[in-house]
């Protein structure tokens, strides 16, 4: 696979992210609506279109006047000079606690010699364990199933993605699995939480323990032992294969899938396509303390960096979670609704969806859709 990679000091896009001001206007806006502070959030524009969608979150946020001032960070595996520190991005995100990132793109080969990608050291130093992608049908999105609305949450500290390899022989790799009921507990209880609090009715643990007998079903027992804290939600286990089978073919019987790494990264991608892709997917990690907003199906589509042709509804939606997380409620629902106006009427659609529409159409169609003023209420 090959990787776009841009002279940072001549890339606009970028340069106009870590500008103060540039085609999209200032980054930094002003309070309203009697918020009392300005938050602060870091801002990892990512690799491929990710500077250009995170771009149009910048600009809908001006328009709306959203009481958030980003601190922009480059963060990049294919771009090794001008990326940030690691341990300085951690810092940030630790000291904010909310981020706003775009797709980082790695390799398909190490060219330090590390097993372990700059993704999977940010999730390990600040143990982003939860993964979230909420997969809903928008408006106006026609796809095969029509009313999903399901969650898939993946544990993204351990599994395959340990990063524990080793060529034993010549020839002979082995690969190290790690599955450990600590974590395997923590992420049942995240799943069985979360249910609960969004008033969920079902959780189906996904698995592969009928061949892998010892890790899945140390992860399978985790979360059957989880489930009887939790009487009156439904619980349910699904091996992986059949799982995939019945998410094609009948999608509308899974509410929340709590699944390990591997998995989930799979189902994330899959879920993604049944309504409608990578571009209209949020998603969010969650660690104890800090929370990250990404596209729910990571890819960075490098090949449109440019083109202007990019959908920025997923980047849209991570927006919207990230001001639901911190209590920005009122920008939230407007952003919400903006988008899914524009999506529901159809005249503005980028090219992933059906439609011809560039990336600065579909961005100013949903700034125009934005309701400034906050509801007046009664009495």
């Amino acid at each position: 696979m090959s990787f776009l990679i841009h002279n940072f000091s001549k890339f606009p896009v970028v340069k106009n992210l870590f500008s103060k001001s540039g085609k999209y206007g200032s980054y930094s806006t002003t309070t309203s609506h009697n918020i009392p502070d300005i938050i602060k959030c870091t801002l990892i524009p990512g690799d491929g279109v990710g500077p250009e969608l995170i771009l149009s979150v910048q600009e809908v946020f001006n328009a709306a006047k959203v009481p958030i001032t980003f601190e922009p960070l480059f963060f990049s595996e294919v771009n090794p000079s001008l990326s940030t520190p690691l341990e300085t991005v951690a810092e940030s995100i630790r000291k904010n606690g909310v981020c706003l990132k775009g797709i980082t793109a790695y390799p398909d080969y190490s060219r330090t010699g590390e097993l372990q990608n700059l993704n999977m050291k940010l999730r390990q130093t600040l143990d982003f364990y939860a993964n979230v992608v909420h997969v809903q049908s928008l408006p106006g999105v026609k796809t095969r199933h029509n009313n999903l609305d399901l969650v898939v949450i993946r544990e993204q500290t351990e599994g395959e993605y340990s990063a524990l390899e080793h060529e034993s022989v010549k020839g002979m790799v082995e690969c190290l699995k790690i599955v450990t009921a600590k974590k395997s507990r923590r992420i049942a209880k995240f799943a069985f939480d979360y249910a609960t609090k969004n008033k969920r009715k079902k959780v189906t643990c996904v698995h592969k323990a009928n061949i892998m007998k010892l890790g899945d079903g140390l992860f399978l027992k985790c979360c059957e032992e989880m489930s009887l804290l939790y009487p009156r939600l439904e619980f349910k286990s699904m091996i992986i294969d059949n799982c995939t089978m019945q998410l094609i073919t009948k999608p509308e019987q899974f509410d929340v899938i709590v699944v390990p790494n591997l998995y989930g990264s799979i189902l994330d991608n899959l879920c993604s396509g049944l309504v409608g892709g990578a571009g209209v997917v949020a998603g969010a990690s969650y660690s104890a303390k800090s929370a990250v907003f990404e596209p729910g199906a990571r890819h960075t589509y490098s090949e449109a960096v440019g083109k202007n042709v990019a959908n920025p509804t997923a980047m849209l939606l991570c927006s919207v979670l990230l001001l639901r997380h911190v209590n920005l409620t009122f920008y939230s629902e407007m952003i919400s609704n903006a988008v899914r106006n524009v999506l529901k009427e159809g005249k503005i659609r980028t090219k992933d969806i059906g439609g011809h529409s560039s990336t600065h159409d579909f961005t100013g169609a949903v700034i125009n859709k934005l309701q400034l003023t906050p509801p007046k209420t009664k009495g």
